[in-house]
């Protein structure tokens, strides 16, 4: 048989376009999200005898953090709203800076490290995913999708948390955008490296295709030492751009599809 591993990127009820409530409401819904994870659970449920491992990846932010508002002020002191970018050039200018004053020294070289890597320069989300919050749990019907394959393999879900330190950006489950030297949770993540290298067969899924997902698969390919990229599969319909990024979607489909990833429809693949 097979060793067929499934990685589920951040299916977090923040990242889901579920109806709000009285007590709960996304904190960064990405419109599709919803359909995309229950299109997942259906299909975790009817390939569950074939899925020999699944990896879950969990954005798991405290609300301090330096892609959030919470860090963040104008240069005369007003509030920064959600989805403003900040370069190390606006910090420099007086335009942007951290609430508190001895953060800023440790924020620009953040950002003059960030920006050299160019992949991406700082953009303040909402706060979401927050440790300990409901956004930050698992889409109920992905939860019970897996819960019934592990009750049917008798082998626990993986679950990997990221972003939990404050200084830097963790898109990729792979290792931060900028890693922290004092952090080993920031580094290359070989643990999963190593599990992905196992898979004859991984399939990827999850949120959002614009940045988590397309950060995460960057990384993998990458990093694989088994560099096989015609055995990764990408679930294209279980995973959706953030609003405004669907260029950057469709830029990192054709990408991959170019290095011999397989695009596929979950509905449509045989395993």
């Amino acid at each position: 048989m097979r060793h067929t591993h499934l990685l589920i990127i951040d299916p977090q009820n923040d990242f889901c376009d579920l109806a709000p409530t009285a007590d709960t409401a996304p904190a960064l819904p990405v419109v599709g999200a919803d359909a995309d994870m229950r299109r997942l659970a259906r299909f975790i449920r009817r390939h569950a005898s074939q899925l020999s491992d699944i990896t879950i990846t969990l954005d798991s932010h405290h609300r301090l953090d330096i892609a959030h508002p919470t860090f963040w002020q104008q240069g005369e002191g007003s509030a920064v709203t959600p989805f403003t970018t900040i370069t190390a050039a606006d910090v420099r200018a007086g335009l942007f800076q951290p609430r508190q004053p001895a953060h800023l020294a440790r924020s620009l070289a953040y950002l003059d490290e960030l920006e050299a890597r160019g992949r991406y320069t700082l953009m303040v989300w909402p706060v979401h995913c927050e440790i300990g919050t409901w956004g930050h749990n698992v889409h109920a019907e992905v939860h019970a999708a897996y819960n019934a394959w592990e009750d049917l393999s008798g082998a626990s879900v993986t679950k990997l948390g990221k972003g939990s330190n404050p200084w830097t950006e963790h898109y990729s489950a792979v290792m931060a955008e900028v890693p922290d030297t004092l952090d080993g949770a920031t580094q290359l993540n070989r643990p999963l490296m190593d599990a992905m290298d196992q898979a004859d067969v991984l399939l990827i899924a999850g949120e959002a295709s614009s940045h988590c997902v397309r950060a995460t698969t960057e990384h993998i390919l990458a990093h694989l030492a088994r560099h096989k990229p015609q055995r990764i599969v990408l679930l294209t319909d279980c995973m959706s751009p953030v609003g405004g990024f669907q260029l950057q979607h469709e830029a990192f489909l054709q990408d991959m599809q170019r290095q011999g990833l397989e695009l596929a429809n979950s509905q449509d693949l045989r395993l």
